[in-house]
């Protein structure tokens, strides 16, 4: 999960990572999940050619009012599993609920929880 002050310094932490990984190994298929509207200036577009997968989902708490419409696009995505799946969240207030959410079932046993990518303004 990443957390940041804004939208713009998150998707530019997970744009380096992601960056950081093609350059420790090969460039495997990857997914990010962004809670907010979409940047023009975004360095993460989806491409067939990089194996990269963005999906947006309305601004909203993804513990709370967004867990419907989060849990929608993990089934989706999952169907066939990315190597290294990135969500950004507007507000880090209920992280820990949404990291207690991914450790169950069904995403327990789909989901291997790294720690926290704070992104920094």
């Amino acid at each position: 999960m990443v957390t940041g002050p804004r939208a713009a310094v998150r998707e530019a932490a997970i744009a380096a990572a992601l960056a950081n990984m093609a350059a420790a190994q090969s460039a495997a298929q990857s997914a990010v999940i962004l809670e907010g509207l979409a940047d023009a200036n975004s360095p993460l577009i989806s491409s067939p050619e990089t194996g990269l997968n963005v999906q947006r989902i309305a601004p909203g708490c993804l513990c709370c009012a967004g867990n419907l419409v989060l849990r929608v696009t993990l089934n989706r995505l999952l169907r066939r599993p990315p190597a290294q799946l990135f969500i950004s969240l507007a507000n880090a207030e209920h992280v820990d609920q949404l990291r207690s959410m991914l450790q169950q079932a069904p995403y327990g046993d789909l989901l291997d929880l790294d720690t926290d990518l704070q992104a920094q303004a």
